[in-house]
C-alpha cells in the first residue's frame, strides 16, 4: 500500500503558496503534498461612481488547490483555481510532468511557465505588473520545456504546441483562463522559447538574462498563418539574505496576423479571466520594480515588505495612446496569512480605468486621465 507523506507547503515572500519538492527522497517511497488557499478581496474605484458610494466592495476572489507528487522519479505539479464566475470561474493555472535527468537539469511537459522575461514574476503586487496584462508575464501554455541550472548559469528552452486550449477544433478560444493569451479569430500556436541568465557577485545575488519568443499565429477565417515573435533583457537583484529585491526589464513585441480583406490590422484580442480587450499588434514595455522586507518578531506579524512596481507600454502603432502602470503597496505576513494592501493608478489600462475594450490600442486620446484601485487582498494558505 503507498504511504504518503503530507507535508506542509513551503511560502515563498513574493507570492505565498507555492509549493516545493523536497531535496532529496527514495524514489521507491511515494510523495504526495496538497496545499489549498482562501482569499477575499476588497477594492475601491476612483473612476466606479457608485461603488464609491458604497464605500468599495468587499467579496470572494479565490479558492485554490495545489498538488505536488512524485514516484518512481516522475514528478506532477498542478494548481487549480476557482475564481467568482465573473473572472471566469474554475481553470487551471499550472499542471505538468517533470523529470529530473539530474540535481541541474530537469524537463516539463504539460501547461508550464513561459521561460520569458523576470520569474516567477515581473512584480511584488498582487496585480502584477504591465508585462503581464499583454502575455509576458507568468504566462502558462501547453507545451514541453527544458532547464538546466549550474549556479552561475541557467537557460531554458521551450516548444509550446498551444496555449491553454479548451476546445480541439477551429474555434474560438475561451477567456476563461489565468494567464492572457491571443484569442478571438486568431489562435497561438507552435511557439520557441529560449532565455539564459548569468548569475554573478560572490552570494549570486545578481542575476541578469535575455529572453526570445518567437511562433505562428493561425487566424479563423483566412486559415492561415502570422506571425509573432519578442525580445527582452532584464536584471534582478535577489537573495534569500538581503531586504531588497529589484527588477529592471526591457522588451518589444510585433505581431503579423493573416487576417481577411477589410479587418483592422493593428490589433489582436487578447483574453482572460472571462473577458477579451484589444491589444496593440507592437509595442515595447519597459518596467521597475522595487521592494524592501522589514522582518519583525511579533505575536502578529512576521514581517512586511514595501513596494513599488511601474510599468510603460509605447504602442507602436500610429493614433494609438501609450498606457502607463504603478503599483504602490505592502505585502503583510501573519502566520498562514499573506495581506496585499495596494494602490493601483492605471492610464490606459483597462483594469484600472472606465476603458476596456481599448485601453491597449487608441485609449481614449485627448481625454484620458489617471485612475486608481485602492486594493485589499486577504488570502490564507496552508
Amino acid at each position: 500500500m503507498f504511504r504518503f507523506f503530507l507535508l506542509s507547503i513551503v511560502c515563498l515572500i513574493t507570492i505565498p503558496g507555492f509549493a516545493q519538492f523536497p531535496e532529496s527522497k527514495p524514489e521507491d517511497e511515494p510523495f504526495l503534498d496538497i496545499g489549498v488557499a482562501l482569499r477575499f478581496n476588497y477594492n475601491l474605484s476612483t473612476w466606479k461612481e457608485d461603488q464609491l458610494e458604497r464605500g468599495g466592495d468587499f467579496g470572494f476572489d479565490i479558492f485554490r488547490i495545489n498538488v505536488l507528487a512524485a514516484y518512481k522519479g516522475i514528478k506532477l505539479n498542478a494548481e487549480y483555481r476557482h475564481y467568482a464566475e465573473g473572472f471566469g470561474g474554475g481553470m487551471l493555472k499550472q499542471g505538468w510532468f517533470q523529470y529530473d535527468f539530474s540535481e541541474a537539469s530537469q524537463i516539463q511537459v504539460g501547461l508550464n511557465q513561459v521561460p520569458f522575461g523576470i520569474q516567477q514574476y515581473n512584480s511584488n503586487n498582487w496585480f502584477f505588473n504591465m508585462t503581464y496584462y499583454v502575455g509576458f508575464e507568468d504566462d502558462h501554455d501547453m507545451g514541453i520545456k527544458y532547464i538546466r541550472d549550474t549556479g552561475r548559469w541557467k537557460w531554458q528552452a521551450a516548444y509550446y504546441k498551444s496555449a491553454e486550449d479548451l476546445v480541439f477544433s477551429a474555434a474560438e478560444g475561451s477567456p476563461d483562463r489565468y494567464s492572457y493569451d491571443i484569442l478571438g479569430r486568431n489562435k497561438e500556436n507552435n511557439q520557441l522559447d529560449f532565455k539564459v541568465v548569468r548569475r554573478l557577485g560572490d552570494s549570486l545575488a545578481h542575476e541578469l538574462g535575455i529572453s526570445t519568443q518567437g511562433g505562428l499565429l493561425y487566424n479563423l477565417d483566412t486559415e492561415e498563418n502570422g506571425t509573432r515573435y519578442a525580445g527582452a533583457i532584464h536584471y534582478e537583484y535577489k537573495t534569500g539574505h538581503s531586504l531588497w529585491n529589484i527588477k529592471l526589464q526591457a522588451m518589444f513585441y510585433r505581431i503579423n496576423p493573416e487576417y481577411a480583406p477589410g479587418n483592422n490590422l493593428n490589433f489582436v484580442e487578447m483574453g482572460a479571466y472571462g473577458a477579451n480587450y484589444n491589444v496593440a499588434n507592437k509595442g515595447e514595455i519597459y518596467t521597475a520594480g522595487i521592494a524592501y522586507h522589514i522582518p519583525l518578531e511579533t505575536r502578529l506579524l512576521q514581517g512586511i515588505t514595501l513596494y513599488n512596481n511601474y510599468g510603460y507600454y509605447n504602442k507602436r502603432v500610429s493614433g494609438f495612446e501609450n498606457s502607463h502602470m504603478n503599483v504602490l503597496g505592502a505585502l503583510w505576513t501573519a502566520g498562514p496569512m499573506y495581506i496585499y494592501t495596494d494602490a493601483a493608478f492605471g492610464y490606459n489600462q483597462p483594469w484600472l480605468g472606465p476603458e476596456w475594450e481599448n485601453a491597449f490600442t487608441a485609449g481614449t486620446p485627448g481625454d484620458t486621465d489617471w485612475h486608481m484601485r485602492f486594493n485589499i487582498n486577504l488570502g490564507y494558505y496552508f
